[in-house]
């Protein structure tokens, strides 16, 4: 019987360890991905997850659609789960050179 309890303790163990280091994780991410699709606005510039850099024209809440220009005219329909994150290109630039530092550290 005690060798129930026991294997009943770790897998409960094991359980709580998966949601706190997998789901829990996930979740939050997912979270501020939302906050992130209902926060924009028209004109906001975004960064797709395929790293396409574009400016919001319009955005259609109920069906989850945004519409955003890539270059001069040319206007792409995502779906507002694919934007990623605001497009900050000094943020973008300083981990450009912490990503060359590191590469220039390690090869030395």
């Amino acid at each position: 019987m005690e060798e129930f309890v026991l294997v009943g303790v770790i897998l409960v163990l094991g359980l709580g360890a998966y949601w706190t280091m997998v789901l829990f994780p996930k979740q939050r991410d997912f979270q501020k991905r939302q906050r992130f699709a209902r926060s924009l606005s028209v004109g906001d510039e975004v960064i797709t997850y395929g790293g396409i850099i574009g400016k919001v024209i319009d955005i259609q809440a109920a069906q989850g659609i945004a519409y955003v220009e890539i270059a001069d005219g040319v206007v792409i329909r995502l779906v507002t789960a694919a934007l990623m994150q605001p497009y900050d290109p000094e943020e973008i630039a300083r981990n450009a050179q912490i990503g060359i530092e590191r590469e220039t550290s390690t090869n030395t």
